[in-house]
């Protein structure tokens, strides 16, 4: 059982006044999200007993939505666009060269270390800079998997 102390003061009267309205879970999920970067099983735990909803229904929410994580990311989140226009262009090679980079084996999205994260994202909508990628939220242009390891060094010392 997770401790309501887990939550911030915020985040506990953001569920307090949430539970009881129509659509309340996603927007309680959000607020997990936003405050913990992530939702852990502790924390879906808890949602589930402070809003009376059952667990089942919390993760099948929560695994329903892409946007919701349930890894901790890395320090560092890069995200790599693979909307059309990226993909098209090499968004998947950029993706697949940071993950040899930092070592991730299949299904796994965090590395060892808690430094890097990479995952793909449907669109940053910087089209015209194809293929994207962003780091914390700086972007990167028209690029190609040899800039990849150049890239993960400027924020390996950060």
């Amino acid at each position: 059982m997770a401790a309501a102390c887990e939550f911030s003061g915020e985040l506990n009267a953001f569920i307090d006044e949430w539970k009881t309205k129509p659509g309340n879970l996603i927007m309680i999920l959000h607020k997990v999200q936003e405050e913990k970067g992530y939702i852990s099983k502790e924390s879906a735990v808890e949602v589930a007993e402070r809003t009376g909803m059952p667990l089942a229904r919390v993760y099948g929410t929560m695994t329903f939505y892409h946007f919701f994580k349930t890894v901790k990311p890395g320090k560092n989140r890069i995200s790599v666009c693979l909307g059309t226009a990226c993909y098209l262009k090499g968004g998947q090679d950029l993706i697949d060269e940071a993950r040899t980079l930092l070592g991730l084996a299949s299904g796994e999205i965090t590395t060892h270390d808690g430094l890097f994260s990479v995952e793909p994202v449907r669109c940053i909508g910087c089209c015209g800079l194809a293929p994207v990628l962003t780091v914390n939220g700086d972007v990167y242009g028209k690029l190609s998997k040899n800039q990849i390891d150049e890239i993960i060094a400027t924020y390996q010392n950060k």
